[in-house]
């Protein structure tokens, strides 16, 4: 391999390549509209949109104003994650420590971990209605899975050497799990949170549009009946914002503990 094919990029020409990106796809949105090859009703115009968003900052629209939108989705998006990373890690590495619990939980879980977290929104809108409960179910759905498994596979792979350091300074088993397994597993904790925030953000969207009165989802929902085109896409860029944002904060953490062990 050449040494300029194995370069790694800069920031600088990261970002670059970023806005160039962002460019092309805005171009093409705007030639689509622009010349009339989309009618406006399907596709709008950027400018369009971004006149629509700024617009929703300061007027409701479906009870609410964007940004208010935004947080109700946020507060049940933080719930369900919160849940699913709170059961799915310990879960994850106690599986990895203890056989026996290993194979009680997997087979349950490798069956329920294939249902899409969109398939469990009829049965919360069955158990919740439009409260906040049936969002939270199916973002735990989401979520769960990826926290569980980097969990567990985390307190797979720690080196054995640890984990004989520890018997023979006679730690118990829970103070292995908190004490040996538990620091060796975050990297591959933080990658499945990484995951499951996505999974979960996504999930949310779905359950929105479906079983809420509120958020990001519902808004969205809303504007296709109203046959308002930007007022849907506007809806769709601030998930994608969020989402970015969530998911930045999240890489920065994952890089962090990785610089911290000396994997990087």
């Amino acid at each position: 391999m050449s040494a300029r094919s194995s370069r790694r990029p800069s920031n600088l020409e990261i970002w670059a390549l970023g806005i160039g990106g962002l460019i092309v796809f805005f171009g093409l949105w705007a030639g689509l509209s622009g010349f009339g090859l989309v009618p406006p009703r399907f596709l709008p115009s950027p400018a369009a949109v971004a006149a629509r968003m700024f617009f929703l900052i300061d007027h409701p629209f479906a009870g609410a104003t964007l940004p208010q939108h935004v947080l109700s989705s946020l507060g049940r998006y933080g719930l369900g994650f919160l849940l699913a990373a709170a059961i799915g890690v310990p879960l994850g590495l106690f599986m990895g420590w203890y056989g026996l619990l290993d194979d009680i939980v997997s087979t349950v879980f490798n069956a329920l971990r294939f249902i899409a977290p969109i398939a469990w929104v009829p049965f919360a809108a069955l158990w919740f209605g439009t409260g906040v409960g049936g969002p939270i179910m199916v973002i735990f759905a989401g979520a769960f899975p990826p926290c569980l498994i980097n969990a567990y596979r985390g307190a797979k792979f720690v080196e054995p050497k640890f984990l004989e350091a520890a018997h023979t300074l006679g730690a118990g088993n829970l103070r292995i799990i908190v004490e040996v397994l538990l620091p060796a597993s975050i990297p591959s904790i933080v990658s499945g949170l990484r995951v499951g925030a996505g999974l979960g953000w996504q999930s949310l969207v779905g359950a929105e549009l479906i079983v809420a009165s509120s958020g990001v989802g519902y808004m969205m929902v809303q504007g296709q009946s109203a046959v308002s085109t930007p007022t849907v896409l506007s809806g769709m860029i601030a998930i994608g914002i969020v989402g970015y944002c969530v998911d930045l904060g999240l890489r920065e953490m994952e890089a962090f503990t990785r610089r911290r062990r000396g994997l990087v």
